[in-house]
């Protein structure tokens, strides 16, 4: 069976790890895991995956080894791993954020396959959103493979690396905008006398259908709100307050904020 090697199991290598899990698609003891952190031996007792007993091990066991630590350490982990990445049987998957295809092959070598992915957290419930950039030797089944692990848990963008700052701010930060607009609407529902446990369910079950209707339709959003908005009725009222007091403007100066700080680092 293949094995995937975690190198770095914080918290987005334990969201991919935990929806590979709930597929069903990996089996726990084909997923290794090591960390400079001794938290990655919990990790491992509470999901059934194999703590490995260092990095090399993880390298040198796996067929698709992720990458999987914090930018700053990522130079002198590759540098320890890069005797043990063999380009005839490992495919490098890195999750670092600002760490280019180009950097990654002085690191660990040009012969080798290597895929740049960019995940959201989503991916722990098998719903994320993942950029990926493959170099020029990731190619047929062993791209396909790689791919795939992602799209197992979520769907997948090919996107060329310039773009993955804005990829970042779209799926990447995004979450926490939208569960800072649910929780404004919950609170609204608060004001008008639902409980905020009533209020937050109806809001985000309401978000999650209308994200599902945007992906199912035909229809860019606009057309969809147009569909929802009735003539003199109370949602283009809502819509009209919300435009007034700067939505779309208040969106849109978030998602540059946060491009411009990806940018900076």
């Amino acid at each position: 069976m293949m094995k995937i090697g975690f190198i770095g199991v914080g918290g987005m290598a334990q969201a991919i790890i935990k929806g590979l899990l709930k597929t069903g698609n990996v089996a726990a003891q084909d997923i290794l895991v090591h960390s400079a952190h001794n938290t990655y031996q919990t990790f491992a007792e509470e999901t059934g995956v194999q703590a490995a007993t260092s990095n090399q091990a993880v390298a040198q066991a796996s067929d698709l080894l992720v990458l999987a630590v914090t930018p700053n350490v990522a130079t002198n982990v590759l540098q320890e791993v890069r005797d043990e990445l063999d380009p005839k049987r490992v495919t490098l998957i890195s999750i670092v954020a600002g760490l280019s295809l180009k950097r990654l092959e002085e690191l660990a070598g040009y012969e080798l396959p290597i895929l740049r992915t960019l995940p959201n957290l989503n991916v722990a419930i098998g719903a994320g959103m993942t950029a990926v950039h493959a170099n020029d030797q990731l190619t047929g089944t062993a791209y396909d493979t790689a791919v795939q692990l992602f799209n197992s848990i979520g769907s997948i963008v090919t996107l060329p690396e310039a773009d993955f700052a804005t990829f970042s701010a779209l799926a990447g930060s995004s979450p926490a905008y939208v569960y800072f607009f649910i929780d404004s609407l919950s609170r609204a529902g608060v004001k008008y006398g639902l409980t905020k446990a009533q209020a937050t369910k109806i809001a985000a079950q309401a978000v999650m259908g209308s994200a599902q209707m945007v992906l199912a339709s035909d229809e860019n959003p606009f057309g969809l709100v147009d569909q929802v908005s009735s003539p003199g009725g109370s949602t283009v009222a809502g819509l009209l307050a919300m435009e007034e007091a700067g939505f779309m403007t208040a969106v849109v100066k978030g998602i540059d904020a946060t491009i411009e700080k990806n940018n900076a680092e």
